[in-house]
């Protein structure tokens, strides 16, 4: 009954019709252009003007906007007439002088009929009621104009009985309709089960969606925290080490100045009575007297400073020299002042104390859910027992009655059924202390046989390996170059990260905090596929949902 509904919303409340060229007032209401303006010349004797509907007064008459949405509304509803209202107001078609609603349609008369018709209406077998329609001719056959009461299972159509006797469906397998139709509902009832039942599933999984997300921002806002505490600590450090260290340029200033102000001072004494002495010399060198020349070089002062070392008398003097070459310190006693071995130290010390810092600091944040990866049995070695739910690997020594084929590995080896082409992903594995171990990601066309087909023997794949034969130390291995990392296990946990388009595939050790192994850059030109290989244990890949998130 919904247009039933909008004819209601549409029709003016002065003359109870739809709209004609409806207009709105100011108070928000709509009316009939011609009801609104009689209304108008009905009110105006008073100098009042009310709202019909409600009552708001106007001291002058409001222009009057027309209200294009509502037009189009109206226009739209009178050009189109509703499916619902044909469906529910069938009139009787005996009641002539006024309509009246229909409560039943006979197929034989081909004619609807309200209660006091259906009263009187003939009860023969041939006159089959049904709920008021007017496609009455859509229930008859189009070729013997009969009632369809049956219906053929060989052609999937309804026919009449001239049909089945005679017609075009003589000698096919027929069924009455009723007995069809609970057929065709027993079938949809099985349908709308398993719907049902899948759409519970759905609403289930939409809630488990939304609480992720919930927890996701939850995650994200702690993290969000973290970062920030951690960089004004980060921020904090490094301040109180430049204070400390700015302080201490500041003590070792003063201290290298101080002495060195003294030894500058001796050296302008010095310099100033070599001045005189050189002046003297200078004059003597000039002067025309014998006798003045060598009464002067007689009396010691201005023997040369190398010769004079032996004379007593002069020594006295020279000692001073020495006294102030040893303030000076010549080239090693200044070098001792210069500050070039202690801001070497200085240097050290700040290089030393950043690295304490960032030694402290945990720069991983994770914040993402572990991507869905299930193993493929079709890829799987026979003497791997892969788990119902596709996510544990064991190894056994009874070999599986799998069929032999080219995508099967056949050295303890599997590969995930989903491959990766772009985006950043990660999922976890757990190692169950096994004797033999790799983990790591391969291209399908890696090769499924050979000794080169171990993931990390080869140009197609990476891996990070270790177990017990290895004293739980990792390595990690590509196109069989082996890398040692030189860490011992502490957990039996190890975190893959894949970022295609950066071409990164990052191995990471789960334990608390949880610690960055190794990274392999490369340009992938493959899809990539994760791989596990396991000898003497189990292998868990655990997985939830899928990430959009970076990896660390």
């Amino acid at each position: 009954m919904a247009s039933t509904g909008l004819r209601k919303e549409l029709e003016c409340s002065i003359c109870m019709s739809v709209y004609t060229d409806p207009v709105t007032l100011r108070c928000g209401h709509s009316f009939c252009r011609d009801c609104i303006n009689n209304m108008r010349d009905t009110d105006g004797g008073s100098g009042v003007y009310l709202c019909p509907e409600c009552r708001a007064t106007f001291r002058k008459w409001p222009p009057l906007q027309r209200s294009i949405s509502l037009c189009n509304v109206v226009e739209n509803f009178l050009s189109t007439p509703s499916h619902q209202e044909q469906i529910t107001w069938i009139r009787c078609t005996y009641c002539i002088h006024s309509p009246v609603l229909a409560v039943r349609s006979c197929l034989h008369c081909e004619a609807s009929l309200c209660d006091n018709h259906l009263s009187i209406h003939s009860k023969g077998p041939e006159h089959v009621l049904t709920d008021p329609s007017t496609s009455l001719e859509n229930r008859k056959c189009s070729v013997h104009k009969k009632i369809l009461e049956y219906y053929c299972t060989e052609d999937a159509a309804c026919i009449c009985a001239s049909c089945g006797l005679t017609g075009e469906h003589q000698g096919h397998q027929v069924e009455m309709l009723e007995e069809a139709s609970e057929k065709k509902k027993k079938k949809l009832r099985n349908v709308l089960q398993k719907l049902i039942t899948k759409r519970k599933k759905t609403e289930e999984r939409v809630q488990s969606v939304e609480e992720r997300r919930r927890k996701a921002q939850e995650k994200t806002s702690e993290e969000a925290e973290r970062v920030t505490a951690l960089f004004i600590d980060i921020r904090k450090r490094v301040d109180d080490l430049e204070k400390n260290v700015l302080c201490e340029i500041s003590r070792w200033k003063e201290k290298v100045s101080l002495p060195l102000s003294d030894v500058i001072q001796k050296l302008e004494i010095k310099k100033n009575e070599l001045y005189k002495k050189v002046r003297h010399i200078e004059e003597l060198c000039n002067t025309t007297d014998p006798l003045t020349v060598l009464q002067e070089l007689d009396t010691g002062d201005l023997c040369d400073p190398e010769e004079g070392g032996g004379d007593e008398d002069t020594g006295g003097h020279d000692g001073g020299d020495e006294d102030l070459d040893g303030h000076d310190g010549g080239d090693e006693d200044l070098e001792g002042h210069d500050g070039g071995g202690r801001a070497a130290e200085l240097i050290s010390h700040i290089s030393l104390k950043l690295t304490d810092i960032m030694k402290d600091i945990n720069v991983t944040f994770y914040i993402l859910d572990p991507e869905d990866i299930l193993l493929d049995v079709i890829t799987a070695d026979n003497n791997l027992l892969i788990s119902d739910d596709l996510k544990t690997a064991t190894w056994t020594e009874i070999r599986q009655n799998r069929p032999e084929t080219l995508e099967r590995f056949k050295h303890f080896q599997v590969m995930s059924s989903r491959r990766f082409t772009s985006g950043r992903h990660y999922w976890d594995v757990e190692i169950s202390r096994s004797y033999w171990w790799r983990v790591g990601m391969c291209y399908p066309s890696i090769d499924r046989r050979g000794r080169q087909s171990f993931i990390g023997d080869n140009k197609k794949s990476w891996s990070l390996y270790g177990g017990l034969v290895y004293n739980n130390q990792y390595s990690v291995i590509h196109d069989r170059e082996v890398i040692p990392l030189h860490q011992q296990i502490s957990s039996d946990g190890v975190r893959i990260c894949l970022d295609y388009e950066a071409g990164q595939l990052s191995f990471y050790e789960l334990c608390d905090p949880i610690r960055h192994l190794h990274t392999f850059t490369t340009a992938f030109s493959e899809p990539l596929h994760a791989a596990i290989c396991v000898y003497d244990g189990s292998i868990v890949i655990s997985g939830r949902s899928r990430c959009e998130e970076p990896c660390p």
